[in-house]
């Protein structure tokens, strides 16, 4: 899609996703209220936290499994267990949606057994719910196309003066439509988005996806909660018309940011401090080695190693682990204590 008939297409997908929406209607159960705090848990006895995904849906799996959190049908096998997935399972990659429902459905099985899934929101979740589509690929529209789809655009490009109509159709993927309404505020994936925190704070460790950067840390975990989910709520459309000025989206904010894996250990004391945290696990930057990589004895924990082929064509699906006090990176192939 171009850029200057992308902007068109967005300009009435809004209003067409509304009349859309009652043939599209979600089920209840995916739809859960905003969950108690996630900035004060304490005595987990395991934690197993996983990085961007970007629709690499069978490598997720594999480590999924080889981290012992699912079985072979895809079902929570994790007992007492807190997973954190740290963001990014949408874009890059043609397998997204997949991944989504393997993520909700787990985090509906895990309390059954007494553990939890932590979902947290990336950038890229940010940018899907803002609209800013320039990293979906053709399989993530594709994912979403139905026997009506081609009814669908159509309906849509009638939205459009008629002498566009010929060149929306022609910008809009089938599956367009469907995608943003299901991202939309009230569709499936959008509405479920929404309830997720950026930060999550188990054992005094700190999980996010970007990174805490000086300008925000004396903002608390439940701060930055509640401003990046009022942003994305009843804030939307001021992120959207200034998206930079949001902390959902400014370059220093806890999505973007990527300074941790260059700060000075004294600048990370301080940020550790003030949040009340004594390591900080991130996803966002790929690791250059393509395995899981501490600074200063594990104060930091870089854990996007570039699951996605198409993204990374050196990387790898991994995990670590917090058990017992050891820090285990986790691999298809292999497990490596490293702190």
């Amino acid at each position: 899609m171009t850029s200057t008939n992308g902007r068109v297409v967005l300009r009435w997908v809004t209003a067409f996703a509304l009349a859309l929406m009652p043939a599209l209607t979600v089920s209840a159960r995916w739809l859960a209220a905003a969950p108690a705090s996630a900035c004060n848990i304490e005595g987990v006895e395991r934690i197993v936290a996983i990085g961007d995904v970007h629709g690499a849906y069978d490598r997720f799996v594999d480590i999924l499994k080889a981290a012992g959190l699912v079985n072979d049908t895809l079902h929570w096998s994790g007992g007492r267990a807190h997973f954190v997935q740290t963001g990014d399972v949408v874009d890059r990659g043609p397998d997204s949606r997949q991944a989504l429902d393997l993520l909700r459905r787990l985090e509906a099985e895990a309390p059954r057994a007494g553990g939890a899934v932590h979902a947290l929101i990336g950038n890229h979740e940010v940018m899907r719910i803002l609209g800013d589509l320039r990293y979906v690929v053709p399989g993530e529209y594709q994912a979403f196309v139905t026997s009506r789809s081609e009814e669908t655009r159509q309906s849509f490009a009638k939205q459009a003066r008629p002498d566009l109509r010929d060149q929306v159709v022609k910008d809009t993927p089938l599956g367009f439509v469907e995608m943003r309404v299901a991202f939309g505020r009230d569709g499936e994936y959008g509405k479920w988005l929404r309830t997720h925190d950026a930060v999550a704070r188990i054992n005094g460790v700190l999980f996010l996806h970007g990174g805490i950067s000086p300008a925000v840390a004396a903002q608390s975990c439940d701060e930055i909660n509640a401003t990046v989910r009022r942003e994305l709520t009843s804030g939307l459309d001021q992120t959207r018309a200034a998206p930079l000025a949001s902390l959902a989206a400014r370059e220093d904010g806890p999505l973007w940011y990527r300074g941790l894996t260059q700060l000075p250990e004294a600048d990370v004391d301080d940020i550790l401090a003030k949040q009340h945290a004594r390591a900080i696990v991130v996803g966002h930057t790929v690791t250059t080695t393509g395995r899981v990589a501490p600074r200063f004895g594990g104060k930091i924990v870089m854990i996007d190693t570039g699951m996605q082929p198409a993204y990374v064509p050196a990387g790898r699906a991994s995990t670590v682990e917090f058990l017992n006090g050891t820090l285990t990176a986790i691999y298809t192939d292999s497990r490596d204590v490293v702190h």
